[in-house]
């Protein structure tokens, strides 16, 4: 096995020039994620640690003296622990897996967290503390989520929410796919594995009675779930209810509107959650008190409920290009802005900021708009015609359905000679040039549907498809067309000949694969898949209830699949730099 992982590096590494290929990609998260502490009342708010990297989902050790988080400070997503006071910084795990959620048992023995070790989902392990080794072993594993471990007093038993048994559910037959999570209790040695409450809707971040006899969650029904993102949806509701673990029975303590998270039982009864949205958003008591208000996630309080520690994300520009950890030594990640695409020459390449189609250098520095869309539509997927003079992008609107017109249009570099190339009512976007630079291929919605093929000559447009089809993109060497397609149910991988011939399907996975994009040489697609799922509960996060997509690598055949990226946001719309002449 280690010598067949070898030998496909090897040759990946060989189809790229013998050095590691720089990748930039557009990730849906935020750039620095800071941890706090203050007082129950939100009094004597400070940092836990310098707000210089992405921390986040924070806990307290049964005894006070630990707070367990993530963090990304030294590349993968990793659990570390500190003390309250910020002194103590350690690496609990180091893995170049998505670890994250971490939960120290009662006796502060052993580590309760979730990774995607061994297969690539968001599995229950538990690690060693005590020995030297620090052994980690899986519980209750399966092909698909579970999140949110929470010991039991007596350290017997862990409490989680999982999707296993649940059915994943497109909203309104499109592109976001919809979460179902349920309550599940587990013997730390693997056994008794048993589901509390009925798959459909939510259960969420359950946390144990301190008498051990009820467990503490938020719920939610299917019809109170939101779909979707970008605001066209209403809010989800959620209530915060506790059930008996023996009986079944359940006690609810909120009603009414309001995104309730993160229950917590704290001294003398009182149960503290967070309120995402609205007025209200916050810390809040189901006595009626309020706590640190504001925009925050993951509280967790201490076991004498007097302080809570809790994430806030941190406001920062986002820089030209920011390193991202890579799973894959054959390539060097940078994130960037919304659809990257670099010039031929590799020494520039244009983003879209807002409605502005932006041109940096790649040396870095500060961005100069070339074309302003205004509040007429949205720009995407810019593309560079091979001889590196002209750019050619969509602009209309994209993100609110296709009922709306779009249109391909072209522009060059220093931002002079714009003109449209297509017209009529339809949604027209997503170029990609022909490598002589002679025709353009692009997706049409609304009307018409599918992939046609613009000759630039003599501006004639001729049907290359007429399925649900999307994202096309010219192989460098011309032989062939690959694009993302709903046609068989799923969002999935095809390749098809520029004549129109020799469709094939490339990915057979179950979630959405899309964005593709080849190599410079012409060997490799990169591309976003959501194949591994979850890797937390969809109403904890603020970027919608799809599971987040990673980048994976393919053969131009299909074959070699392998994983690039491993985290808990959304990447997408990568881009090749082309080696600088």
């Amino acid at each position: 096995m280690r010598i067949r992982l070898l030998l496909c590096l090897l040759s990946l590494n060989l189809a790229i020039a013998g050095e590691p290929a720089r990748l930039q990609f557009t990730r849906i998260g935020p750039t620095r994620i800071g941890l706090f502490l203050a007082n129950i009342d939100g009094s004597n708010e400070r940092a836990l640690l310098p707000a210089d990297s992405l921390d986040y989902t924070p806990s307290f050790s049964t005894n006070g003296k630990w707070i367990v988080f993530t963090s990304e400070r030294g590349g993968s997503a990793d659990i570390y622990r500190v003390h309250p006071d910020g002194s103590g910084l350690e690496r609990l795990t180091d893995d170049p897996a998505f670890d994250d959620q971490g939960a120290l048992s009662p006796d502060g023995s052993t580590l309760a967290f979730v990774s995607t070790r061994e297969g690539g989902f968001a599995n229950l392990w538990l690690q060693d503390l005590s020995s030297p080794s620090r052994h980690a072993r899986p519980v209750a594993k399966t092909n698909a989520g579970s999140f949110r471990p929470s010991w039991s007093p007596d350290g017997k038993w862990i409490a989680f929410t999982s999707d296993r048994d649940t059915t994943r559910a497109r909203w309104d037959g499109g592109w976001e796919l919809i979460q179902s999570t349920a309550l599940y209790i587990v013997r730390a040695d693997g056994s008794s594995l048993r589901r509390l409450t009925e798959p459909g809707g939510y259960a969420g971040s359950p946390r144990w009675s301190p008498d051990g006899r009820r467990i503490v969650f938020y719920r939610s029904t299917p019809q109170d779930v939101y779909p979707g993102r970008f605001g066209r949806n209403r809010p989800a509701v959620s209530q915060i209810v506790s059930m008996n673990v023996e009986s079944g029975t359940v006690h609810e303590y909120t009603s009414g509107p309001g995104l309730k998270v993160a229950p917590q039982w704290l001294p003398g009864g009182e149960v503290g959650f967070l309120e995402k949205f609205g007025d209200a958003k916050g810390l809040v008591f189901v006595s009626g008190k309020t706590g640190v208000p504001g925009v925050m996630r993951n509280p967790s309080w201490s076991p004498d409920g007097k302080t809570v520690v809790y994430q806030k994300t941190i406001d920062a520009p986002a820089p030209e290009m920011l390193p991202a950890f890579s799973s894959d030594s054959g390539f060097s990640l940078y994130r960037t802005g919304n659809f990257p695409a670099w010039s031929p020459a590799g020494d520039r390449f244009v983003v879209t900021v807002g409605s502005d189609l932006q041109m940096f250098d790649a040396r870095g520095g500060s961005g100069r708009t070339i074309y302003s869309g205004g509040k007429n539509g949205q720009i995407t997927f810019p593309a560079w015609s091979p001889d590196g003079k002209e750019v050619a992008f969509g602009f209309g609107s994209y993100f609110t359905g296709h009922a709306k017109p779009a249109a391909i249009e072209i522009i060059h570099p220093d931002g002079s000679g714009r003109r449209t190339l297509t017209e009529g009512p339809g949604n027209a976007g997503f170029p990609s040039w022909s490598p002589d630079g002679k025709r353009i291929v692009f997706r049409v919605a609304g009307p018409e549907q599918g992939l046609r093929i613009l000759n630039l000559a003599d501006g004639k447009v001729v049907t290359l498809t007429s399925e649900y089809d999307n994202f096309p993109a010219w192989s460098p060497k011309g032989d062939l067309i690959e694009f993302t397609s709903f046609r068989d149910g799923d969002f999935e991988i095809y390749s098809i000949k520029p004549d129109g011939s020799g469709v094939q399907r490339l990915t057979h996975t179950r979630g959405n694969d899309a964005h593709g994009i080849w190599s410079p040489d012409g060997e490799w697609i990169v591309f976003s898949s959501s194949r591994k799922g979850w890797k937390d509960e969809a109403l904890v996060s603020d970027h919608g209830p799809q599971p987040y997509g990673e980048l994976f690598a393919m053969r131009a055949d299909g074959s070699g699949v392998r994983q690039l990226t491993d985290n808990q946001w959304e990447d997408a719309l990568p881009a090749f730099q082309p080696k600088p002449k």
